[in-house]
């Protein structure tokens, strides 16, 4: 008994010594843990699984991971009326878009204006199991190491763009092994075999022979894992990113997912995929759609912005402001600015045209997106100046605060111009003209034979013109024809608004140059 209490204790002894000399863990990760609650010990036990000298880039991979992991989860919406009760509703019951808008409006006019909001929330540090975690490294590292155009990738860049377990908000479903094993034979396919543009190009050609966008997800906000996307074969471009960013960076592809929160001169938003290539430079694609350089935005940008797994501490949400709440799309933790990529850019100083409430120091630069004003970039404010970087050009911008949870206007729309100067947009009521109006939109029009342009309103719709002087203000309404539509006493050089009465407000802000609409 005593020899056997001699050796527990050396064993003990020596214990106690091997854990004093081990680096202490980092603060995140110790932050992390001590979030995890009762799902600690399965994050424990993969820093555990990699604590061997030769395993010490995976610990730091790992480190990495579960640091980082705060704020990952999957989520599922439903649809809720103004008193959030959930009103029953499944987009793929519907066999096109056009019967699924249908559907949708009749709900709306039986149950009054009805919106996505989150249902569930299942967090990663809550939920996720080491089994997941410790096949996701392994098979990351296999790649990294075994496909021959990963092998130029720093440890960081692997990190970040290989590395990651989960594209957005999706459920965890395992795809590393099936990709990993599914493309093994693309490097014997290849002229170069360290060409990771060529190797992407392959991956997702095959990708694209069995996955297509569906309009239908539009209404279908809960993002799909691996499971839902082979069965339904079709989703949403937050959908395609995912499924792309699974099959390549299984296979040592770096690859992300790129977005524009509102496009700055139609309505809506979106995200689309980026390889990085050697020296750094990112070629974007879209996964499922169109291979590294062969596809184009079709549309312009204000903002553009990666989706990181990593926490940023430069982003707003952890900057020191005396607002607590931000404007949703800017309040992410993991993401980086990434507008010069895409498009030509300029730092813009404004002086807030509205008296600054004692309670900001915060404001921001909107683009105007499906009827609304909405916050792009942020930025602080000095007194009645602020600055906000790098914003897309051959914009209408609208600078504002966010109060009570609403963006207001803190001063006078601008278009920003190519040289970084800005056309103020002030409507003048001193002097009005009459004009004559052909669209809503951007579009080709057709001439008549003598060269006259014709109308591309909807004969007998009723329409209705507005001008912004600190809101949208009704200059009148008429009813079109085959003719254009005449307004009198439109205030001079302002940002003007064109709706059709009952419309979902898809329609575009314009100038006016001489006769003619000009479009943002």
């Amino acid at each position: 008994m005593k020899t056997l209490l001699v050796v527990l204790s050396l064993v003990l002894v020596g214990a106690v010594s091997v854990l004093a000399i081990e680096p202490p863990l980092p603060p995140d990760v110790v932050a992390a843990l001590d979030s995890a609650g009762a799902n600690r010990p399965e994050l424990e036990k993969v820093l555990a699984h990699y604590r061997a000298p030769e395993d010490s880039l995976k610990f730091l991979a790992a480190c990495f991971l579960i640091g980082n992991m705060e704020g990952h989860s999957y989520v599922t919406y439903a649809l809720l009326d103004s008193t959030s009760h959930e009103i029953p509703f499944e987009a793929l019951n519907y066999t096109d878009f056009d019967s699924l808008e249908r559907a949708y409006g009749s709900l709306e006019k039986q149950h009054g204006v009805l919106d996505f909001k989150k249902k569930m929330l299942t967090e990663d540090l809550a939920s996720i199991k080491s089994g997941f975690l410790i096949d996701n490294i392994d098979y990351a590292f296999r790649a990294w190491q075994e496909r021959p155009w990963a092998r130029t990738l720093t440890f960081d860049q692997f990190c970040r763009y290989v590395l990651p377990y989960r594209g957005s908000n999706e459920p965890l479903d395992p795809w590393r092994a099936a990709f990993f094993e599914q493309y093994a034979d693309v490097s014997a396919k290849l002229v170069d075999s360290t060409d990771a543009i060529a190797a992407a190009n392959l991956i997702n050609e095959q990708v694209m022979s069995w996955f297509k966008f569906d309009k239908r997800f539009y209404y279908h906000p809960t993002d799909q894992g691996l499971t839902e996307m082979q069965r339904n074969k079709a989703g949403r471009c937050e959908d395609m990113t995912n499924l792309t960013i699974y099959a390549m960076r299984a296979n040592g592809l770096a690859v992300t997912s790129d977005y524009t929160p509102f496009w700055a001169d139609y309505g809506n938003n979106h995200a689309w995929n980026a390889i990085l290539v050697p020296g750094g430079k990112v070629i974007p694609f879209m996964g499922a759609e169109a291979n590294p350089g062969q596809y184009a935005l079709a549309h312009r940008l204000a903002k553009a912005y990666r989706k990181t797994y990593e926490k940023h501490p430069e982003n707003l949400i952890f900057q020191k402001r005396k607002q607590e709440k931000v404007p949703g799309w800017l309040g992410g933790k993991n993401y980086i600015d990434v507008t010069t990529d895409y498009t030509k850019i300029c730092d813009v100083t404004i002086s807030l045209a509205s008296p600054v409430p004692d309670s900001v120091d915060i404001a921001y630069l909107c683009v105007f997106n499906s009827g609304q004003w909405q916050a792009i970039q942020w930025g602080r404010i000095a007194n009645t100046k602020v600055t906000f970087a790098a914003m897309g050009t051959e914009i209408a911008y609208l600078p504002a605060y966010y109060l009570n949870q609403k963006v207001m206007p803190a001063g006078t729309p601008f278009i920003l111009r190519d040289d970084c100067t800005m056309t103020s947009l002030a409507a003048d009521s001193t002097k009005t003209s009459t004009v004559q109006l052909l669209s809503t939109e951007k579009t080709n029009l057709e001439s008549t034979a003598d060269g006259i342009l014709k109308s591309g309103l909807t004969s007998g719709t009723e329409y209705e013109l507005f001008f912004w002087d600190g809101d949208w203000k009704s200059v009148g309404k008429a009813v079109a024809t085959d003719r254009p539509l005449v307004f009198d006493k439109l205030p001079a050089n302002g940002l003007y608004w064109l709706t059709a009465t009952g419309s979902n407000k898809e329609e575009r802000i314009f100038t006016i140059d001489g006769v003619t609409q000009v479009w943002w």
